[in-house]
């Protein structure tokens, strides 16, 4: 996991070596939640001594430049209610002092800095995860069924594989056999923006935006263009199999994370509210911070998007590692009570070892899983394609299934969501592991 505050010296909740967890990355500014998000209600920022201010309704995509955002002493996403702000303490004071005008203030809280959710194999992790494997081979000399393996090695087919046709994870969401398609629906991730050049999303529908201060929406990391061709990918790609589940959505890019697979709270809710405001009905985020509270701005992001009928879909997290019986937790934006946080699943159906458990706090729970190992999808050319695992490939999938069930039943926030858990295949685990269970497509 790209996430400098863990390494396996430091370990996990839950486990013999836990050190103590490291402070969160935060950027000194502060994000405000005021009380409501009522578009008529105003905050009197001069008494603070706060005089630069933008606003997102001024500004005719729905969504503030970064530079923008960047320069304001205070930045306010008008359909969430929230404004980023750099202060002093003495004026945080002024703006959340009862004797202040305008709108209430609810919390304020460090602006986090977050990371791409991805689990990328390096030479001595996949050197250790071959040696495992190995290891499996010889010591096991049954499968589940009483049949013999050890002798020549050879282990039962996983219930889903890859093939000409269509990668594991799209047979196993079922959306090779929906009738639909995400026609007519707004899919935002919010992630390290999009290859725009990718011959796989020609003549697409594709708005895209950089919340990310000197950088175009142009991904020069991967990892967002990864997300959007597993949630949105064509249908028949030119090469190789299905990978994308709402092959007809329409596709909003809002790059959120550097290229380095970095950003900050301001730019994650930049890109949310401009979301929003383009009446997305999903957002997929494939990103977070390990953090263990719920960070108060992104429960009422979630809660605000939901009211406008746009659901957040995130990423649990990969901080677990189950083989070594570590569990992790669910980490923010995901643990959010108002946000759906999304568990991985291997080509078994079974967690990936990475794939983070429910936290016992309200909001740390998983909700729902999708397939999230060795998931091939698109990637910025000249690679073209590439398989990556992670709760960060888990969530495009329970994000394209969303779009799906929108277009065949017109639900819309908490109804969407609770279509999505309703729908979904229960699995023969722990609901902290995998929520409801497999999301699985409209038929």
């Amino acid at each position: 996991m790209i996430d400098p505050r863990f390494s396996a010296e430091s370990g996990f909740p839950g486990d013999d070596r836990v050190a103590a967890v490291r402070p969160p990355e935060t950027t000194g500014r502060q994000i405000v939640v005021l009380a409501d998000a009522d578009d008529d209600a105003g905050v009197e920022w001069g008494r603070a001594g706060i005089g630069e201010v933008a606003d997102s309704r001024d500004f005719a995509s729905g969504g503030v430049p970064p530079e923008t955002l960047h320069d304001a002493q205070a930045t306010v996403f008008a359909q969430l209610g929230i404004a980023v702000v750099s202060a002093d303490p003495g004026q945080m004071a002024v703006l959340q002092s009862a004797e202040a005008p305008g709108r209430r203030v609810l919390s304020v809280s460090p602006e986090l800095v977050h990371h791409v959710l991805q689990d990328v194999l390096d030479y001595a992790r996949a050197y250790r995860d071959g040696v495992d494997d190995l290891a499996e081979r010889v010591l096991h000399a049954h499968d589940g069924n009483g049949n013999g393996h050890a002798a020549t090695g050879v282990r039962a087919a996983p219930l889903f594989a890859d093939t000409a046709q269509a990668t594991w994870g799209i047979q196993a969401v079922r959306a090779d056999s929906s009738s639909c398609s995400g026609r007519g629906i707004g899919v935002a991730v919010l992630d390290t923006g999009f290859d725009l050049e990718h011959p796989d999303f020609a003549g697409r529908t594709v708005s895209a935006m950089s919340f990310v201060p000197g950088e175009r929406a142009q991904d020069g990391h991967g990892h967002g263009t990864h997300c959007i061709g597993t949630s949105c990918g064509p249908r028949s790609p030119s090469t190789g199999p299905r990978y994308g589940v709402a092959y007809e959505a329409d596709i909003f890019v809002g790059k959120v994370l550097s290229d380095a697979g970095s950003g900050t709270d301001g730019g994650i809710l930049a890109g949310i509210d401009w979301a929003v405001s383009n009446g997305c009905p999903v957002i997929s985020m494939s990103l977070g911070a390990d953090v263990m509270e719920a960070h108060p701005p992104y429960s009422a992001a979630g809660a605000r998007a939901l009211e406008r009928a746009s659901l957040i879909i995130a990423a649990a997290g990969n901080n677990a590692d189950r083989r070594n019986g570590r569990m992790g937790f669910v980490g923010a934006p995901a643990n959010s009570p108002e946000i759906m946080a999304v568990g991985a699943l291997d080509q078994n159906l079974e967690m990936a070892y990475f794939s983070a458990r429910s936290l016992a706090a309200r909001g740390g729970q998983v909700d729902i899983a999708g397939p999230g190992y060795q998931v091939l999808s698109s990637w910025p050319m000249p690679t073209r394609y590439r398989s990556i695992s992670g709760t960060s490939m888990a969530t495009p999938h329970v994000a394209g299934i969303a779009a799906l069930w929108a277009e065949a039943t017109g639900r819309r926030g908490l109804e969407l969501w609770a279509t999505l858990c309703q729908e979904s295949e229960r699995l023969m685990m722990p609901s902290v592991d995998v929520g409801s269970g497999l999301c699985i497509a409209p038929q």
